[in-house]
């Protein structure tokens, strides 16, 4: 990174860690998954009987344990959301965590002991699997991704292509398989992509110049990205102060050229159709990031089962 540029690549290697999520959001998560168990919660005609008619009819007052069980080889996530889960449900109930997120398990290896009251373990048992698959297979996925780049200075950047309300879930799913986030939603940064450089009639020439120069004279305190779509646009972009240009959807031979051409002067973050098959060779090429929203949206739950002991 040459010295005229704002922020070192060391800047944006950050990672959301559990203790960066509002614990009140998660509950209200959680409390949304409880009602469309319990209530009928997003029909627009709620059902008259309320409540688990299955549980009902188990012994009162019975009390038991569980095993969260990971049935195949898996990076874990969500461990956090356990106790807030069987908090919502009540009757006292307890985990006892054997695993922590992050961690690469095998078939059979045990994720945690719960125990309580028997009516509240069975109601939360599918809210407790949904919410652990589902961030789990983010992060064997992440690692997955970030595997391919071992070995590479190129780091492993996610997208906001995140399930509305689950966002700052998935993206510490992907923290947690290895990768880094990228910016958490529109406030945190000043990112003219293609369709902004379009509204503003600023795709090439001085005019892009100008916008650039603006979004960097407007927006001191924010880091200023700029999407390019080819290697034309770049010294303009350069010229203007950015400090990251994404090369949106270059070829091999292109992103090559690009860093040489950007000589350190801003980060370099290549992003458009990334696959695990496609990501080892970009590796070697000098870019600073390489962004992905692949391993969250393409990810598949992970098989983890709860069973009685």
């Amino acid at each position: 990174m040459s010295h005229n540029a704002r922020y070192s690549k060391e800047t944006f290697l950050t990672r959301l860690a559990w203790a960066d999520l509002d614990p009140d959001y998660l509950k209200q998560l959680v409390g949304l998954a409880k009602i469309e168990d319990l209530a009928g919660a997003g029909l627009a005609h709620r059902p008259t009987r309320l409540g688990d008619v299955t549980t009902a009819l188990m012994p009162e007052g019975a009390t038991g344990h569980a095993q969260l069980t990971a049935r195949e080889p898996l990076v874990i996530c969500g461990i956090g959301l356990v106790p807030t889960v069987l908090n919502s449900y009540g009757g006292d109930s307890r985990f006892d965590a054997k695993s922590e997120d992050g961690q690469i398990l095998n078939a059979g290896d045990v994720i945690g002991i719960l125990s309580g009251g028997a009516s509240a373990l069975l109601q939360a048992e599918r809210v407790i699997l949904n919410f652990l698959q589902h961030l789990s297979g983010i992060a064997t996925e992440t690692r997955l991704y970030a595997d391919a780049l071992d070995g590479s200075p190129t780091a492993l950047l996610d997208t906001r292509k995140t399930l509305p309300g689950y966002r700052v879930l998935q993206k510490y799913a992907f923290a947690c398989g290895g990768g880094y986030n990228h910016r958490i939603g529109l406030y945190d940064r000043v990112m003219l992509k293609d369709n902004h450089l379009a509204v503003a009639g600023a795709t090439g020439g001085n005019r892009l110049t100008e916008t650039v120069a603006l979004a960097v004279n407007t927006c001191e305190d924010l880091a200023i990205e700029v999407e390019v779509d080819s290697l034309d646009q770049i010294p303009r972009v350069v010229e203007a102060g950015a400090d990251i240009i994404l090369l949106d959807n270059f070829s091999p031979l292109e992103l090559k050229e690009a860093v040489a051409m950007i000589e350190g002067r801003a980060c370099t973050e290549a992003s458009g159709g990334i696959t695990l098959n496609t990501l080892p060779p970009l590796g070697d090429l000098g870019l600073d990031f390489i962004s992905t929203g692949a391993p969250i949206h393409q990810s598949t739950w992970k098989d983890i089962g709860l069973d009685w002991l």
